[in-house]
């Protein structure tokens, strides 16, 4: 493994840091390409896999010593990373990038991004889920900025490109680690100097959004209890069981409605054209996924 001469010193010997950071963005598949990552011998991901140390503030409060202890059981030679979506969370967390510029002013950064409209639709799944959202996806998109906002990638990326300059910060699309994942993890292996060969393991796979289920505390709570579970599987049938279920489930994947998908693809596109222009690359929501899979390097034209 090629490393940093910090990487040289005993763990001990130096102030305890991550590598890189995935720092988002939000439902573009960053906790699949965490574990695929922790699942190889040269990495160290932290637990939790989102600390969001740096966005948080009452996370923050907490203390770089806390924050270093999430690495604290790393070997010597491995790559210490987490992957905390909040960190482009703009203008959420505006205060992020000078908390990480002031303790990481080395720091690799890994941006994946998605289709800015799918993305949106998976972050509304997620937030209905979590009972933050109730009403339906059109509402949602007026009074829920930050559904609109996660997306705009190129405003989310520019601090990360302007701080630690394009060579340190890696631009990825989930629709490649679709289309060819293990191309991508080496071009992430390349990127971070791992010598390791990399393999892609398809037995790992996270995505919470697919199941749509809604959260609700004492539901939960009876489902976990280890002995009403044994009486629920008894005595209640299961077609009962999945009516019951069904209550709390979103029947089908939501779709924003002609007018509210075009408004919202006119102020993607003018994003997607200063990303476009960032990465040499023609985009936009029309032809953005036939765009990124095209098998051409994406690196920054900045």
């Amino acid at each position: 493994m090629n490393t940093s001469p910090s990487k040289h010193m005993h763990r001990h010997e130096r102030t305890i840091r991550p590598d890189f950071i995935l720092i988002g963005a939000m439902k573009c598949a960053t906790s699949t390409l965490h574990d695929q990552l922790a699942a190889h011998r040269s990495f160290y991901m932290s637990t939790p896999k989102e600390p969001n140390f740096f966005s948080n503030d009452e996370v923050y409060a907490k203390g770089i010593r806390w924050y270093q202890s999430l690495f604290a059981d790393a070997k010597d030679d491995q790559i210490l990373g987490e992957s905390s979506t909040h960190y482009t969370m703009l203008p959420t967390y505006p205060g992020t990038i000078d908390r990480l510029k002031a303790f990481c002013p080395d720091l690799k950064c890994i941006y994946i991004m998605r289709h800015p409209v799918e993305r949106l639709v998976s972050h509304y799944i997620h937030e209905w889920t979590q009972g933050v959202i109730s009403c339906d996806i059109d509402r949602a998109i007026e009074e829920f900025p930050e559904l609109f906002e996660y997306s705009r990638y190129s405003m989310q990326i520019m601090p990360y490109l302007q701080t630690y300059g394009p060579a340190s910060v890696l631009p990825m699309f989930a629709e490649r680690f679709r289309h060819n994942p293990q191309h991508e993890l080496e071009t992430i292996f390349k990127f971070l100097d791992v010598k390791e060969i990399p393999c892609w393991r398809n037995d790992i796979r996270n995505n919470v959004s697919a199941q749509r289920l809604r959260t609700c505390g004492w539901r939960d709570a009876l489902v976990q209890n280890p002995i009403l579970s044994i009486v629920r599987r008894t005595l209640v049938p299961k077609n009962v069981r999945r009516w019951i279920r069904s209550l709390w489930t979103m029947k089908e994947r939501p779709a924003p409605s002609p007018s509210s998908l075009k408004k919202i693809t006119q102020l993607f596109d003018e994003d997607l054209k200063i990303l476009g222009d960032m990465l040499g690359l023609e985009l936009s929501c029309q032809t953005f996924s036939q765009t990124v899979i095209a098998p051409n390097q994406i690196r920054w034209k900045m």
